[in-house]
């Protein structure tokens, strides 16, 4: 199954004044768009991530998500996906349009399968929670299409064309859909294709779904719960969170597993001394049927306990031959997208490494930067540090290096 990320900004955001286009204004570590699409990469591994913006419009986007500079870590983590991974569509004259615009680009540069999902979110939506949107997944793998939705507060009424109450609405019966709207992916696009062929146009994707049973095996549109703080930003007002009306996800003491991961390698002439990614000089290396980077391997043990996965041997066994010199970059990154798509975030990483020599002080930086590269991450969420054995034991005697790594998860 793929997953794909539609993000909706092509709108003029008139109603925000001289403020300017609101999916590129400040907001957290950068701006709406950034924050929107972060949200989203930290909750799910998705195979591609499409934007709709306004004509000529692709280089201010790329400048509003180039504010967030850890953004670029977490968009790295997928970049070893088929076709292209971040892409920027033009708008229609309506919502709809540049959906199906979004689509049309995904159907010529992708190979849709049948259980393949999409999620299509208003990107001016940067309050959206991490639960909205893994329910969501859940839900329409299970039904094929869902929404968020949270129940009416005050009591509806349908109008009649001269301003009276032309029908009186249950409101138990009544709720405020959301965004992300989820979406079996291949007869979404057949939904569209006949919207559009047919003059249809509607504001709601849901709406597009649902008018056309025949095409989605008449699967109905599933709701999740939904939260007050996924609002969508329209006024200048609008980019201040609700106050005093917390979500019940951010009320919720949220799980946390700790995890511990040790590795061991013999160090011998003939082979690159590597260290989170990075060689380093030296006269010996780490020997391994992998390319033996014994930080890596601690970090992926110790990220696999925590999440009750498994172990490194279990998930790329020795004796299989296809991961004989295996770039561990790629064993971790492989690991790291199974248990985000668990729904587990990672707080902080802290590694100890035993060897006695060359120094490791010189390359620390160098070392904890491309960890966090390889996960996604912010460097301040690693640290990495050596100590020596007073020449005591393997290590201490230069004949092998060890590595400890401790990690911290949340969802």
């Amino acid at each position: 199954m793929s997953l794909f990320l539609l993000l909706t900004a092509a709108g003029s955001s008139s109603r925000m004044g001289k403020k300017g286009k609101k999916e590129y204004l400040p907001l957290g570590k950068g701006t709406v768009l950034s924050q929107s699409l972060r949200t989203f990469l930290e909750a799910a591994s998705f195979t591609a991530v499409v934007i709709t913006v306004p004509a000529g419009g692709e280089k201010d986007a790329r400048a509003a998500l180039s504010k967030d500079r850890d953004l670029e870590r977490l968009l790295s983590a997928f970049s070893s996906a088929p076709g292209p991974y971040l892409s920027f569509v033009e708008g229609g004259n309506s919502r709809q349009s540049s959906i199906y615009n979004a689509l049309s680009y995904l159907k010529k540069h992708y190979t849709i399968e049948s259980k393949d999902l999409v999620l299509v979110h208003d990107a001016a939506r940067p309050y959206v929670t991490k639960r909205i949107i893994q329910d969501c997944i859940s839900s329409t793998m299970e039904h094929g299409a869902a929404v968020p939705a949270i129940p009416a507060v005050d009591t509806q009424k349908e109008l009649a064309d001269d301003s009276t109450i032309a029908r009186h609405l249950d409101r138990e019966k009544i709720a405020a859909v959301q965004t992300p709207q989820a979406f079996l992916l291949a007869p979404f696009i057949l939904c569209h294709e006949k919207a559009r062929a047919e003059g249809l146009d509607f504001t709601d994707d849901t709406r597009v779904w649902d008018c056309y049973p025949a095409l989605t095996g008449g699967k109905k549109v599933h709701i999740v719960k939904g939260d007050i703080v996924n609002k969508k930003i329209t006024y200048p007002d609008d980019l201040e969170a609700p106050r005093g009306q917390e979500s019940q996800e951010a009320r919720a003491m949220p799980e946390i597993r700790i995890g511990m991961g040790t590795d061991l390698h013999r160090l011998v002439e003939g082979r690159r001394f590597l260290l989170g990614g990075v060689e380093i000089p030296a006269e010996k290396g780490e020997l391994g049927h992998s390319d033996a980077d014994v930080l890596l391997h601690a970090i992926t043990d110790a990220l696999l306990g925590a999440s009750g996965l498994g172990d490194i041997g279990s998930y790329f066994p020795p004796e299989e031959a296809k991961w004989k010199d295996a770039d561990s970059a790629m064993l971790i990154r492989q690991v790291w997208a199974d248990v985000k798509q668990e729904g587990w975030t990672l707080v902080n990483l802290d590694c100890v490494l035993e060897f006695e020599r060359p120094k490791f002080l010189p390359w620390r930086q160098k070392v904890i930067e491309s960890v966090a590269a390889i996960l996604g991450i912010s460097p301040g969420q690693v640290f990495v540090k050596a100590k020596t054995n007073e020449g005591l034991d393997a290590t201490g005697s230069s004949l092998a290096i060890k590595a400890y790594c401790v990690c911290l998860l949340s969802r």
